[in-house]
Order: C-alpha cells, then sequence, then structure tokens
C-alpha cells in the first residue's frame, strides 16, 4: 500500500492508536470527561479551558501531544484541528463552532504530478492571548493570529493578522483596527508574543 510505505510502519501504528483513542474520546459526550482524556493523550489544556468537541486528523504526525490550549479558552463544536504540527492557544484564546485550523498542505501521494508545483507544507499555528476567530472561518498554515484580534465568521486567514485588528473576507484582509478602552490599555500594554507567560498547564 503506497500509504503505508511513505509514512513507515511506525506511523502507522501510531494512526491506529489514535483511530481507536478518538472512537473513545467522541463517546465522551461533555466537555469535563473529554478535556481529561486529551490531556491523557498529551494535550496541554489550561485550567478553566472549555473544549467542546474538536475532530483532529494527521494525529500520527505531531498528534495531540502538539496542541497546547491555554486557560480560559473556549473551543466550540465541529471545529477541525490538523495536528500534522503544532496548534497552540494562548489563555483567552475563543474558537468558535466549525472553525477550520490548518498545519499543513499536500496534494497528495510522492508521485502526485501537481507535487514539483506544489510540494508538502507545515507549520504552526499560534493564537495569541484574547484573539477570537468567529465560525465557520480558516486558518491555514504557518499563521499567528494576533493578541485581541477578531478573525470574521467565514474568513478564510492566508496570514498574520496583527494585535488589536479585525479581519474578514476570502482571503482575509484587515477592515480596522481595536481600539482598546483605557483599562484594557494599561492591563494589555504589553500583548505580544512571548511578553505575557503563558499560565501554568495541567497535564
Amino acid at each position: 500500500m503506497q500509504a503505508l510505505r511513505e509514512i513507515g510502519f511506525a506511523k502507522a501504528c501510531r494512526y491506529g492508536f489514535f483511530t481507536l483513542a478518538l472512537v473513545v474520546y467522541r463517546a465522551l459526550l461533555f466537555p469535563q470527561l473529554r478535556t481529561p482524556f486529551l490531556r491523557l493523550l498529551g494535550a496541554s489544556i489550561g485550567s478553566d479551558a472549555i473544549v467542546h468537541g474538536p475532530r483532529f486528523f494527521n494525529l500520527y504526525r505531531v498528534g495531540l501531544e502538539g496542541l497546547s490550549i491555554g486557560q480560559f479558552c473556549f473551543v466550540g463544536e465541529e471545529c477541525l484541528f490538523d495536528l500534522a504540527d503544532r496548534i497552540t492557544l494562548r489563555d483567552h484564546a475563543t474558537v468558535s463552532e466549525r472553525v477550520t485550523i490548518l498545519t499543513h498542505t499536500n496534494v497528495g501521494y510522492r508521485n502526485h504530478p501537481l507535487q514539483p508545483y506544489l510540494p508538502p507544507v507545515a507549520a504552526p499555528v499560534y493564537l495569541d492571548y484574547g484573539c477570537f476567530v468567529g465560525a465557520n472561518a480558516t486558518i491555514l498554515p504557518g499563521v499567528r493570529i494576533g493578541a485581541c484580534s477578531v478573525v470574521a465568521a467565514g474568513a478564510v486567514v492566508t496570514e498574520d493578522v496583527p494585535p488589536w485588528h479585525v479581519v474578514a473576507g476570502v482571503p482575509a484582509r484587515v477592515l480596522r483596527r481595536v481600539t482598546p478602552a483605557d483599562d484594557d490599555s494599561a492591563t494589555l500594554a504589553n500583548v505580544r508574543p512571548g511578553v505575557i507567560p503563558l499560565a501554568r498547564r495541567q497535564t
């Protein structure tokens, strides 16, 4: 089988393990049960995070060890997370229903005629502190959603979103800048990648 030849026996076994594990995961109907199970499988999920029912694929690659969700985050129903590479949600990030986060693109097997023109790409996706992603949005590999930014429903995000900005459309474009209130300016003046420390995770 071509797929087995390309990924190798070890990754095929990993694929089988996670396929069975996700059967158990889907049988756990409530976030309060699913979250500890995801932690058991290697995900890092902060306290007071609500993780409803995201679907995962490419778990045989980076796997759930590559999923990091901060404190007070929300992940809605029917989201689709590609764990070919890492997905990071910092504290207070909100991912609405049916959001798709992609960390890789690949047109097919190594002998696919488009491979010379569209080679495989894998890159992590990073959702910074306090950002909001609207329903049915799609985030492509390598994108960073800036702190306290807003991605409108249905947007396709192909490039980084600056902090405190609103983007919308296909592909997503900046609509306007969010002007924080005085209290937020004082509290979040230093919201930049790597400045606000991630809260301690429960493992």
